[in-house]
């Protein structure tokens, strides 16, 4: 990335990438508080199995690419902890005190709810504040697992041409657009652009990026802070071609829950290493053992958080 200069053809494809991704996102709906929500009250699976599919195309991606003997800069794995553990718990508490993950700010973003625009502020805050005390990154552990299991590559190709076969599908009837965004292909598209831009600029989530600026790592930064400028401008495209966005003043009780959680979650991010949408968009599709034990404390700590918060039904004396 540090190559890399602004509005150069390669700077412009990945902000292309960026801004369809937030498109995508708003679009979409993406978020794992929702998605556990989605579980527990209406007992439906559609937002965490959209997740995950996105994370199957970063797989792919990453697969097919190497095997055409593409190169791309992978982040190193580290070895689960105590850490990761605390570490997702943190990021589930964050969410739960937010009512969104980092991945879900960006979409309550788009839709107007402009109280969101202060968790990636409340992370950066964070990640400024402790990241000198929990930011120090555990010993590496090597590269990437899912490089070793290459024979996935004929699964994941079979998955991928069933997909490119509904939207054929779609498209002949003249529903192409509805097809792709629907929010479990609006999460699928989500998926394939971070894939190119993990091709074009090496590692990127906007978490990083925040926590880049709060180290004060230059290296790389302005186009790191450039795509997270596009990322939130196609988020707020998608929210103003749904007709949601509005322009309102948030409740301050609102802003505050929002930096508070975003804060949390900052928290989280240095501890684990990364943040949610690195577990969900890095770690977890390069079967990385830290980023799954950090999810799975993530999505419990927000499932056990619901329970504790949700009101006891009364009964009459």
């Amino acid at each position: 990335m540090e190559g890399i200069a602004l509005l150069s053809p390669v700077f412009v494809l990945a902000a292309c990438c960026a801004g369809v991704m937030g498109y995508a996102i708003r679009r979409s709906g993406t978020c794992m508080v929702t998605a556990i929500d989605e579980i527990l009250d209406g007992r439906r699976t559609e937002r965490l199995f959209a997740l995950v599919e996105a994370g199957l195309w970063v797989s792919g991606s990453i697969l097919v690419w190497r095997h055409l003997g593409g190169h791309t800069a992978l982040p190193v794995g580290y070895p689960p902890s105590a850490a990761s553990a605390l570490g997702g718990v943190l990021l589930g508490l964050g969410a739960l005190l937010s009512g969104a993950c980092m991945f879900g700010a960006i979409a309550r973003i788009g839709s107007g709810q402009w109280a969101y625009l202060l968790t990636p502020l409340g992370y950066f805050l964070s990640c400024a504040m402790f990241s000198a005390r929990f930011g120090q990154r555990p010993p590496m552990v090597g590269g990437a697992p899912l490089l070793d299991a290459g024979w996935l590559i004929v699964p994941l190709t079979v998955f991928a041409a069933w997909r490119a076969r509904s939207a054929w599908q779609a498209a002949r009837r003249g529903e192409l657009a509805a097809h792709v965004w629907h929010p479990h292909q609006a999460t699928t598209v989500i998926g394939i652009a971070f894939s190119l831009l993990l091709i074009l600029v090496g590692p990127w989530a906007y978490t990083s990026a925040l926590l880049a600026l709060a180290e004060g790592r230059h290296s790389g930064l302005v186009i790191k802070l450039a795509l997270f400028a596009v990322l939130l401008v196609g988020a707020i495209v998608g929210g103003w071609s749904e007709g949601s966005l509005r322009l309102r003043l948030p409740p301050l009780a609102d802003a505050l829950r929002c930096l508070a959680g975003g804060a949390l979650m900052g928290l989280g991010s240095l501890l684990v290493p990364g943040g949610n949408d690195e577990l969900v968009l890095l770690g977890l599709p390069l079967l990385q053992p830290y980023a799954a034990l950090a999810a799975a404390s993530m999505a419990l700590a927000i499932v056990l958080g619901r329970f504790l918060v949700r009101p006891q039904p009364t009964h009459a004396l």
